[in-house]
């Protein structure tokens, strides 16, 4: 068995950051394993038909590195980055009348992610795993990440999960990619993301953004600290909030403050076409307009962890301390409090009459949000739901830096990676599209090298391109 190490600290746009690679030959297999250091990243293994063809590719890999700056060191010597875990005390509900649960999925711990739509339903947990499951909740797909996931946001085509280890991850394509990396430094609290354009929000407080290309744009230290809330709309403005209360900011200009709102404790944000929406350690949900005026309270009984809308903005949902669900009109009425059944609400979604939460307890659960079913559970009435549990064994697929040689006959998008400057970039060679760059992982990214993707589509902003599907290596 031979065995390297490779380590690489490099300045970025956002601070410094320290990245491993390590590879091990055995015998015909090559294991290839990287990250940021004090994490355990990710893996991958190939094949090759003799131990000599294992022994030549590692050594190629190894080199390709070296040229990008990787140079040989001991294992073990940095620390791992700053993980802050949000902590709920999870009590059980005092209402014995359960909401009225369709199924339930159990991931196996505590779980933040959670992303739904007419196609699919995402949850991510703190265990690192995440599942694509139907909309009645049979499992699609499942994906081992290194570390514990934080969110999952979509940004129209592309879905992201953001992870303790400072990695946001693209599962658009069949392999899950590398998309950005967040500097060390940042004690990650909170993710979204418009357009390619990143937002992070951190335990001390900061407000950082991040374009295409992984380069920081501007950061914001606001007055308080544990920032729960960031979120992102198609107009460029960001609505953040931290345990002083909620603040918009220009995010596509230099971070300006438009308007800062001192509401208290912000727990969670959620954001309609309309309003903004702050769950609050106060025991309510702060409904603002989006130019800073409060509109409403809706009072609940406990801390709100989590929070939500219907898209026309009628229903205002709310998950407490207590493992309880609210649902509130967007006057401030109370409309009914029911209990969970499977811990308390760490995130939620609405969507066609239907709450989805993901829970204390590793839950993702589809609760039929309908007026009739709400009132039937009223009345005393129980609906039996579907609970799965995810497999014992779980399936291993990491973000990779290793590319498939694309198909026989494939079609799709030519790219190519040039070098400008000390920056590698991404240009589309293929005939009918602007000189744009193409946001790219930067992992995958070889001087000289041509690509093959599925396709390409123009950033709503306009400026650059960004992939859609899988990515090959074009001999």
């Amino acid at each position: 068995m031979t065995q390297y190490y490779l380590e690489l600290s490099e300045e970025e746009s956002n601070g410094i950051s320290h990245k491993f690679y390590a590879i091990t030959v055995e015998d015909c297999s090559v294991t290839i394993q990287y990250g940021r250091i004090g994490t355990d990243g990710s893996k991958s293994i190939s094949f090759c038909a003799t131990p000599q063809e294992a022994e030549k590719l590692a050594l190629k890999k190894v080199n390709e590195k070296k040229r990008k700056g990787y140079a040989e060191a001991v294992k073990g010597v940095r620390k791992k980055r700053t993980i802050t875990r949000r902590n709920i005390v999870s009590q059980p509900s005092t209402i014995k009348t359960t909401v009225p649960t369709l199924w339930k999925f159990s991931s196996g711990s505590g779980a933040f992610g959670i992303f739904i739509d007419q196609q699919t339903c995402w949850v991510g947990n703190q265990a690192g795993l995440v599942y694509k499951l139907t909309p009645e909740g049979e499992i699609i797909n499942q994906y081992r990440f290194g570390e514990g996931v934080k969110c999952i946001v979509a940004d129209t085509h592309w879905i992201y999960v953001g992870c303790d280890d400072g990695n946001v991850y693209d599962l658009s394509g069949k392999i899950p990619r590398l998309a950005y990396e967040i500097n060390e430094h940042i004690d990650i609290f909170w993710l979204d993301i418009r357009n390619g354009f990143l937002g992070v929000s951190d335990s001390g407080g900061t407000l950082t953004t991040i374009n295409y290309e992984n380069e920081c744009q501007w950061s914001a230290k606001s007055a308080g600290v544990s920032a729960w809330m960031v979120r992102c709309d198609e107009d460029g403005r960001i609505f953040y909030g931290d345990s002083k209360g909620v603040s918009c900011f220009d995010g596509w200009g230099n971070g300006t403050a438009v308007w800062k709102k001192s509401v208290g404790n912000v727990l969670f944000g959620w954001l309609g076409q309309e309003y903004v929406y702050a769950g609050m350690g106060n025991d309510n949900v702060t409904i603002m307009t989006k130019q800073g005026e409060e509109k409403q309270i809706c009072r609940a009984d406990n801390a709100v962890f989590s929070c939500a809308a219907s898209p026309d903005e009628q229903y205002i949902f709310a998950g407490d301390s207590y493992s309880s669900l609210y649902c509130f009109r967007n006057t401030g009425e109370r409309l009914w409090k029911l209990a969970t059944g499977c811990g308390s609400a760490y995130s939620m979604q609405y969507l066609d009459e239907k709450l989805y939460i993901v829970t204390t307890d590793g839950f993702l659960a589809c609760i039929d949000a309908s007026e009739a079913a709400i009132q039937a559970a009223m009345n005393g009435q129980v609906m039996t739901s579907r609970e799965m549990k995810a497999p014992v064994k779980q399936a291993t697929l990491v973000a990779s830096d290793i590319l498939e040689a694309a198909p026989v006959n494939a079609s799709g998008v030519v790219l190519q990676c040039i070098k400008e400057g000390s920056k590698l970039r991404i240009k589309v060679v293929s005939p009918g599209y602007q000189m744009w760059y193409v946001q790219f992982p930067r992992n995958l990214r070889q001087e000289g090298q041509f690509y093959l993707v599925d396709r390409i589509e123009e950033a709503s902003t306009g400026g650059f391109y960004r992939v859609i599907g899988n990515i090959y290596a074009q001999n």
